[in-house]
């Protein structure tokens, strides 16, 4: 099921993680947002990418958008490297890990600061951080394979943290209750 919405800018799918939605702008995919529990929760989410000039979807975002939730669904395995994402409101800092980020393995975990020094910035686990909690393309920028130093951290989805264990589940890692972060880092 598609269902045109906010202004004819955005695809939004019903999937078996809940409402699906993408939107883009002549740069790429500007906003990209999984595990809602409505259309009207996708069309909110992906509001904040309405500051950014939107363009009314075309056959190859139909196709894009088939591609990633079958990638979500387990359908298909798939870096998703060559996605163009729009980053322009983004900065440096922010760009470098997101970079560091996608280049994180299927079924592998790092924490917050060993992606802060992938990213060329040792010590910025926190800022890090806040750069995936306010990731507009998660499973794309797989913000669910980083992990807290100490547990499994946190994840801003619908369903938090139980999502972010099904995600690392379904790439095949496995978090007991007792040692989350540590099991990870050792998958």
């Amino acid at each position: 099921m598609v269902v045109d919405c906010y202004q004819d800018v955005c695809l939004v799918r019903q999937t078996e993680y809940g409402w699906v939605g993408a939107c883009w702008s002549d740069m790429g995919l500007a906003g990209f947002a999984f595990g809602r529990h409505s259309p009207q929760d996708v069309v909110s989410d992906l509001s904040s990418s309405a500051a950014r000039s939107l363009r009314s979807p075309v056959d190859r975002d139909q196709r894009q958008l088939d591609r990633l939730i079958e990638v979500l669904e387990g359908r298909r395995v798939d870096s998703l490297l060559n996605v163009k994402l729009d980053l322009s409101d983004h900065t440096e800092f922010r760009q470098r890990v997101v970079q560091a980020c996608r280049e994180i393995p299927r079924g592998e975990t790092i924490s917050y600061g060993e992606l802060a020094k992938r990213a060329g910035s040792p010590g910025a686990a926190r800022a890090a951080g806040g750069v995936m909690a306010r990731n507009r393309f998660p499973l794309i920028v797989p913000c669910h394979r980083v992990v807290a130093a100490n547990s499994i951290g946190g994840f801003s989805a619908p369903d938090g943290v139980s999502l972010k264990r099904r995600l690392l589940a379904a790439e095949g890692v496995m978090l007991d209750d007792a040692a989350d972060s540590q099991a990870a880092l050792r998958s």
